[in-house]
This record gives structure tokens, sequence and C-alpha cells, in this order.
């Protein structure tokens, strides 16, 4: 990902914002999980219009701060770490589970204390509640249309025949003496998109096609999406295909529209203004120039590149759909009424999607330390991998596995993003709108031992033409692209104790995904060494 959007906090402060974020709350009331979530449900709040509510809400503020003093004060005497207060699960939080010792674990000349073998009974009672069967309904295309009115006011139906890439003419109505780009929210928070948009500029007016008094100008959408994963290798797959004569992408890789920018997030906890889809279309304008060509004439004629495609690469096309919680009212069961896939397809159904995915466990640290602030360590990646289980752990006893995948509150809660190695959830998801024939999916490893047999298979599913041997062989010998930073591999490998807790952890979505996909290189050999 090209923008670290995605800061690890366990807990966002309560606002009169009510529509804007949950509310997350950290309770110990019974014997349970120590970092249980709950998410209280959004109703606009009536008018405080009397004292009494003002000091229930001092006195509730004040019992609250007691009851995590005393959690971090009992953390620390049932530890017995003398170097500092450290918030561990304590073996009564298991009952239910039994509650063996901990395992001391050495790394180097240092032993942390952990309680290894109880998160182990946790990852065994999360893998008990997985249940891969979904309630998702497909939604009507009525049902979209009516929550995205302007989506489809702009995106036509039917595409211009004789061009490869989805495009169609649209009456131009601004100004000629006017920016055309000067309203784009791209513009307004990207310096990057400021120095495109000015070089689109100069050729705008090249490019409008004049017809019975009235202008047009060329829109498109892409062909194809690279829709995931992230630290899974979609930056270099996309500096490689961008070396193809016949693909061109947006101004750059990521503009995240589908799943943030169309609800006006910026960041996580940022909302501005939505992002039109208009916005979205400019970043294309560029390869629809190239489509076009210099041709000038009836708006309904094919370009001078007919052959050229249009791709698109934001790694959260797949599985981000965090924004429905602050959207949608009309959610049933705890999940999204739509998925981004939805609209997608409603909108271009013949389009196609490539997936890049890699061993869950090794994509889970590579996330952890690209998008880290400070004090990354293996220990800290441990401690963070356990709270993110209990968490998961919590939701699991009281909603279904596809509810708490999509539950906002808890994503946001996690402090690594253990619920983006799912993999198999989103895909089963994407295979409910798609057919198998338009999602490409890919292994890093694979891509990583055979460049050339992988960008092949993409060639082909792209339906690209022949390359030259010189073009073919600086596609894929170049160097891998985003690779780790020198710094984060300084910190080396995970610990041991953690690598195995996220295999198990994983194991059954792996081996649903080798199943669905009829290919158990998406095992990943844990499961057989285990």
């Amino acid at each position: 990902m090209a923008d670290a959007d995605y800061k690890y906090r366990l807990l966002g402060p309560a606002s009169d914002e009510y529509r804007k974020r949950p509310l997350l709350l950290q309770v110990d009331s019974t014997l349970m999980n120590l970092f249980a979530v709950l998410e209280v449900r959004r109703e606009v709040p009536k008018r405080w219009s009397n004292l009494n509510n003002s000091r229930q809400i001092r006195i509730y503020g004040f019992l609250f701060g007691l009851a995590v003093m005393f959690l971090i004060t009992a953390s620390y005497v049932l530890t017995g770490d003398k170097s500092g207060l450290m918030l561990t699960p304590s073996p009564c939080q298991f009952g239910g589970l039994g509650s063996p010792g901990p395992l001391l674990v050495s790394v180097g000349n240092a032993s942390l204390l952990k309680d290894y073998e109880q998160m182990k009974l946790v990852v065994k009672s999360i893998q008990d509640k997985v249940d891969f069967s979904s309630k998702r309904r497909r939604p009507k295309l009525k049902e979209l249309m009516d929550s995205e009115p302007h989506l489809f006011s702009v995106v036509p139906r039917r595409f211009l025949p004789g061009l490869k890439n989805p495009c169609w003419y649209e009456e131009y109505h601004g100004n000629l003496s006017s920016d055309p780009y000067q309203n784009n929210f791209y513009g307004r928070y990207s310096r990057r998109f400021r120095t495109v948009f000015q070089q689109l500029r100069g050729s705008f007016r090249e490019h409008l096609v004049p017809r019975e008094g009235k202008i047009f100008r060329l829109r498109c959408l892409p062909y194809f999406y690279i829709i995931g994963q992230p630290k899974c290798g979609t930056t270099d797959l996309y500096d490689r295909l961008r070396l193809h004569p016949e693909v061109r992408f947006t101004t750059f890789k990521e503009p995240h529209w589908w799943t943030r920018k169309r609800f006006g997030l910026i960041r996580l906890s940022v909302r501005h203004d939505r992002f039109p889809v208009e916005d979205y279309l400019d970043l294309f304008d560029q390869a629809a120039h190239q489509i076009q060509g210099n041709r000038t004439g009836d708006p309904s004629t094919a370009g001078s590149k007919p052959h050229l495609i249009i791709g698109e690469a934001s790694a959260s096309t797949m599985w981000d759909n965090n924004a429905w919680l602050y959207v949608y009212e009309n959610s049933t069961q705890g999940e999204p009424p739509f998925l981004v896939q939805d609209f997608v397809h409603a909108l271009q159904p013949q389009a196609r999607a490539i997936v890049m995915l890699r061993d869950p466990v090794e994509r889970l640290y590579s996330d952890y330390l690209y998008f880290g602030i400070s004090n990354k360590s293996a220990e800290d990646f441990h401690d963070k991998v356990s709270e993110s289980l209990l968490l998961f752990q919590s939701c699991l006893s009281e909603s279904s596995l596809h509810s708490c995948v999509y539950n906002t509150t808890v994503n946001q809660a996690m402090p690594v993003r253990l619920h983006i190695g799912l993999y198999i959830v989103f895909l089963m998801d994407w295979l409910s709108v798609f057919s198998p024939e338009q999602i490409l999916v890919l292994r890093l490893e694979d891509h990583a031992s055979n460049t050339k047999f992988t960008m092949g298979q993409v060639f082909s599913f792209l339906s690209l033409g022949p390359l030259s041997k010189e073009l073919e062989s600086d596609i894929t010998r170049n160097p891998a692209s985003n690779t780790r930073r020198p710094a984060d591999k300084s910190l080396g490998p995970m610990l041991p104790a953690t690598k195995d807790l996220l295999g198990h952890f994983y194991r059954p979505f792996n081996q649903k995904l080798a199943k669905v996909l009829h290919n158990d290189s998406f095992l990943w050999d844990f499961s057989s060494s285990s």
C-alpha cells in the first residue's frame, strides 16, 4: 500500500460525532476474555436537558477509570513483572478452557514469560467456532441503485463497442475556459495528483469531441483490478504490468475509491466530503486520452488504440468494507448490507480481478513491520497478536465468522490486522458475484521463485498480446519492488511461539482456500508439518 493510512490503536475516544465512529469499551465483569469488545448500538442521542445525566456520566467515567486501574494493578501482581506494568491475561480468564501454566520462551539472551499454552487454547476455541456458511444475501440491482443513485446515473449500462476497455462518451457541461480538475478532491488532498492534473489540463481540450452543438469527453473505468492483498506483492505486480505496452494504470497505484474515498474516508478515523465518481473517473483521463488518440469526431466510434486496457491496483478492494458502519443504517445481523464487489459487478459485470496472496503468517508480520510506528520488535508483535486473537475470540463468542470478519469495531480495535489473512472469507464473497474465470489468484511465493511464469499467467488472463524477448526479459528480470526495509530486516523473524500460534489460527482458513481453488499450495505446508 502506498500510503500508511492504518495506524495501530486499540481504543478511539468517544465523541459527539456518534455517526463517525463506533464506541469501544473494555469490560471485565465476568470470567471472559480481557479484551472483550462492546459495540454500542448507534442511535440518535437524546438531548440531555438536566444535570443528573451529566453527573451520571462523570460517575460512570470515574468507575471505568478505577476498573482500568484495577486491571492493570492486578496484571502487575499476577505476572510478577517488576520491570513495568504489562496488561497480560490471567489464567482465570480462561476458566472454561482450563488453566495451564505459562511457557518460558527464550529469544537470544532474553527470556519472556508468555501465556503461550493459554493462547493455544484461545486459538483452539476459535477453530471450534469457524463456520464458513454465510447468511449473506446478494443485493438486487434496484437496492444498489437506490443506495448510490448518482453513481449509476454517471456510469452507463453499456460501453463503446470496438474498445477492449470499458469506456463511453459523456457530454461535457463545464466551461471551456475553466480548469476541469479544480474541484477534484484527489487534487485537493494529494500533491501527486495536482502535478498530474497540471499536465492533463494542457491536453484536455484537444480530446473533446464536438457533435450536434454538444461537446463530449471520453470516460473509462478499469478493465481489471488488482484487488489484494496488502503486503503480498501487489506493488511488484503493478510495476511489472505497467511495462506492458498494452496496459495503462491510474495516475498512481492506490486511489482506494471503492473502499474509502467513496465514503469520504481520508484516514481510518478522518472523514471529509465523499469523493464523487467523477473524481475517480478523472484518474483515468490520461489513459483515456491514449485510447482515444488525437481522433475527434463521432463519439460513438472506437478510439485509435482500441486494444489498450486500464488497471487499478488498490490493495484494499478485496477486503476493506469498514466504512459500512459509518454509512449504511440498514445493516442486518451486524454485517454490511452491500459489499464493494456488489457495486463493481453491477457496473462492470465483465470486470476481471487479480489477487496476490502469501502465507498469511508472514503477511501479518510484514504488515506489522511496514505500518508499525515505533518500538517494533518480535516480542511486541507477539503481544499484539495475542491481543488480536483475544478480540477475535470474543467476537466469535457472540457472532458468526462472517460478521466478525466484517466487524468494523473489532477490526479497528485489533493492534495487528489479523483479519486480512482470512483470504477465503473475502474470496468466497467475491465469487458470489463474479465467476471463477474472472478472478485470477496467485501466490507471492510462486511469483518470487518464477516471475516469468506468473507474469505469463497474468498476460494470458488479461488476453494481452505477445511480447518481444527483450521486453519480456525487462518485465520479468527487474528486481522486486517494495521489499522489506533494512531497518525492519534487522529486527529478525517473529518468535517461534508467535509463528506457531498464527499457523494454527490460519490453518482452517487455508484448508478451505486450497479446497475452493483446488490447489494444495495454498495450504502453505503448515497443515502437513504440524
